[in-house]
């Protein structure tokens, strides 16, 4: 098919991708700056002088930022695994079933999005206090999925919803059982949309505050809640230094999946090959 845009339409269309895309980028690079600067203020154009000075200080092992990422990492990672494997089962009831209270089952998956988090954390909390989960990471990583399981849930439904189950009856019928089936056909099919659904459950995890706060009681660290105790310290390049190294590692999982973001991906419901 022939491209009938015009140069001028070709014109906009880059400029609009690039206003984008520096728009994006913007809020790094002030992180990026402030991170080397000293004694930077304003109106001053460009710091006075260049430091490694926060980096040390986020390298120092008294600032707790190695086990703040530690913890982040193992609750997010974990959330992300149990988040999908319980939600595959309620998603492909969902998207390829129609049943009497599906309407109120799908609300209910979303009600978590409704409620704001810090009333969920303060209900949660007195049972946890109540069964010795508060102040621990498992008692974090089991908060966490309530915000995640809609993400994962209505994600997964919605790849389900374009799926063709056929096929794992002709794979049945000639002599695979239940698990080579799954492994060498629904899996395949499927895995796109476990890509970005474990995505959105990760990056829902990572940046969890509230929750990890309330829940945590000041004893399980994560970045994002010593993220937000260096802020309140008011030195910018400690914050800045800090929001590089609680980005990086979202930003690096979103590139290693950015290929499962496009179009052509079987999650947004291209099953038509197997």
């Amino acid at each position: 098919m022939q491209n009938n845009q015009s140069p001028l339409m070709t014109i906009l269309h880059r400029l609009a991708v690039i206003i984008l895309i520096l728009a994006l980028l913007a809020p790094l690079v002030g992180f990026f700056i402030n991170a080397f600067a000293f004694r930077w203020f304003y109106p001053q154009l460009i710091p006075q002088e260049i430091t490694l000075r926060a980096w040390e200080n986020v390298a120092d092992p008294n600032s707790k930022v190695i086990e703040a990422l530690i913890n982040s990492s193992v609750i997010a990672v974990s959330v992300t695994i149990i988040s999908i494997i319980i939600g595959l089962p309620a998603a492909r009831a969902l998207g390829l079933h129609q049943f009497r209270g599906k309407t109120l089952v799908e609300f209910l998956v979303l009600a978590p999005t409704i409620i704001p988090g810090i009333a969920i954390a303060i209900g949660l909390n007195i049972n946890f206090l109540r069964w010795g989960l508060a102040g621990t990471i498992f008692g974090v990583g089991l908060v966490h999925l309530v915000p995640v399981m809609p993400y994962v849930v209505l994600t997964l439904s919605g790849v389900f919803a374009n799926y063709n189950p056929e096929f794992e009856e002709q794979s049945r019928t000639l002599g695979a059982g239940p698990i080579r089936t799954f492994v060498y056909v629904t899996l395949p099919s499927i895995f796109p949309g476990i890509v970005v659904a474990g995505l959105f459950a990760f990056l829902v995890s990572w940046s969890q505050y509230i929750l990890t706060f309330l829940i945590g009681g000041g004893r399980v660290i994560t970045l994002p809640v010593l993220l937000f105790s260096t802020a309140s310290g008011g030195n910018n390049a400690n914050t800045a230094a800090m929001s590089l190294v609680f980005i990086a590692p979202a930003v690096f999982i979103l590139i290693l999946t950015s290929r499962f973001l496009s179009g052509n991906s079987a999650a947004i419901g291209g099953f038509g090959k197997i």
